[in-house]
């Protein structure tokens, strides 16, 4: 019987890792249960976010006749999205034997593993040997968080961290400075939990926020229809949430340094005298997260904040700017 030539057209960064570990599962499975199918994977983006579907489809299919595939399947990180305004999970064109499935629609739950049941279906219905539908669409109440969910575990946000180093070190050597500052722990002590909320809260918002401005990572509609206001709304929530995620990481790892430095260098004879009371942990536990909210802001935002290329990586609407620039650069 003659093999399958299966081909596998990803976006770089995990699409392609799922893609190679689809293939390297197929070629482990022992001979009773090794399917006929000469899977091979190409790392590369092969489509525009405001591209239709059939654009996308149509490049895949270049692919597989360039490259003498039997059948194509493309592994995007892009919300797919029907001309009914519908978020999709798989998109197939079956007369040209290709289909699309998109990671975000997974929820970034168990990637690899629904991924490889959806691959296998995707190519048993492309292959004549299932009936596979020609849509799959992301259910119409829950798709939408669904979707953005995946999105952001996508951006992998605690790759953050390390584009936040510089400002992470300055806050704290803040910090670490503010921590044995009388001042500091009469003004801790006379805060009530609510104020303390709030300055986590502020200092997290004012920290995301300079990135997305410094970055110039705010994405906006390429025109004014309303699939590009509904892209643009997508991109900048998943980029928020993403930075978010990042941001907090960051400060919960500071409040943690300013506890055990305050454990370390702290007298509770001296800090009691000011305080004019016992001092106990619970205090300490105070003045930490005093601290890490104020060295946030004053240290991290005082020094500035680098967008470097790994805060970059982590939204969409920067990788969608590469992947355009990519691809103008395959047409020329």
């Amino acid at each position: 019987m003659t093999s399958v030539r299966v081909g596998l057209v990803a976006d770089p960064a995990e699409p392609t890792v799922v893609a190679r570990r689809f293939r390297d599962h197929e070629s482990r499975r022992d001979a009773a249960q090794r399917r006929d199918w000469q899977v091979e994977v190409v790392s590369e983006p092969f489509t525009l976010a405001c591209e239709d579907l059939g654009t996308a489809l149509g490049r895949l299919t270049d692919h597989a006749d360039a490259r003498g595939w039997d059948l194509v399947v493309g592994i995007t990180e892009l919300p797919l999205r029907d001309d009914e305004g519908r978020y999709l999970l798989v998109e197939t064109d079956h007369d040209h034997r290709a289909a699309l499935l998109s990671l975000p629609a997974l929820a970034g739950l168990r990637v690899h593993s629904r991924s490889r049941r959806a691959l296998q279906e995707l190519i048993h219905g492309l292959d004549g040997s299932s009936t596979q539908p020609q849509r799959v669409p992301l259910p119409s109440r829950s798709g939408r968080w669904r979707l953005l969910l995946g999105m952001v575990l996508a951006n992998r946000p605690w790759l953050v961290v390390p584009g936040l180093k510089s400002a992470l070190i300055a806050a704290l050597t803040t910090g670490a400075i503010a921590t044995i500052n009388s001042t500091v722990w009469l003004l801790a002590d006379s805060l009530s939990w609510w104020r303390l909320v709030v300055a986590t809260a502020v200092s997290l918002a004012m920290v995301v926020g300079w990135l997305v401005i410094d970055g110039e990572l705010w994405d906006h509609p390429e025109d004014g229809s309303a699939e590009a206001r509904e892209r643009s709304r997508l991109y900048n929530l998943s980029t928020l949430l993403t930075l978010s995620v990042g941001a907090v990481i960051c400060y919960l790892a500071l409040f943690v340094l300013n506890l055990l430095w305050a454990l370390f260098v702290l007298d509770p004879d001296v800090m009691g005298g000011y305080l004019e009371r016992g001092v106990e942990h619970g205090d300490l536990l105070v003045l930490s997260w005093f601290v890490a909210s104020a060295a946030t802001i004053g240290g991290a935002l005082g020094s500035g904040l680098e967008s470097d290329e790994a805060i970059r990586a982590a939204t969409y609407s920067k990788r969608e700017e590469d992947r355009r620039n990519r691809l103008a650069g395959a047409r020329d």
